[in-house]
């Protein structure tokens, strides 16, 4: 077998060719690399976050997630949308730290965001619990929204008489 490209995603399958959970969930990093923007190094590796593995970065010594990631795991059926997620971020004072190219690629490569995404944000995990409570205790229902329009209702007497003046009227009793 040939080895690998630099910048290639790792072989996650043992020799047998078939990939096992222990292949995939492992505990050390899957990535190392060195910015050459700063001298700190970035390093991916699956964490468990409420019983889930999410996609994690060690900057400067502190562990961030992939937001597109467990918003897709754990809010989308909480809130409306991505959109709502950076609303409640921002009313929260929490600040996403943007992904490099080189994080995206790596993000896509293992699968934590789509394969036409180029930009993603991280947030420490203590932030995304922050987050998680906030969507969890809002009590808001994205399919249970109020109708662009309101219904006029009549009450049941009324109804029925202007019924039968329209039926009347028009012949039909």
């Amino acid at each position: 077998m040939d080895p690998p490209l630099p910048g290639s995603p790792p072989l996650l399958s043992l020799s047998s060719g078939a990939p096992t959970s222990a292949s995939l969930y492992r505990s050390e990093p899957l990535y190392t690399s060195t910015s050459s923007t700063s001298t700190t190094t970035t390093t991916c590796k699956l964490v468990d976050v409420h019983g889930v593995k999410v996609a994690s970065f060690s900057v400067d010594g502190q562990e961030l997630i992939c937001l597109p990631q467990v918003f897709e795991l754990f809010l989308k059926h909480l809130v409306g949308g991505l959109h709502t997620v950076y609303t409640k971020l921002k009313r929260l004072d929490i600040a996403p730290v943007v992904c490099t190219v080189e994080q995206v690629r790596v993000l896509r490569g293992l699968g934590a965001i789509q394969p036409g995404v180029n930009r993603c944000k991280l947030i420490s995990r203590r932030d995304f619990d922050t987050l998680y409570g906030d969507c969890t205790s809002a009590r808001y229902d994205p399919t249970n929204r109020k109708p662009y329009r309101a219904k006029v209702t009549r009450d049941s007497s009324r109804s029925k008489h202007l019924t039968g003046t329209l039926l009347r009227r028009h012949s039909i009793i």
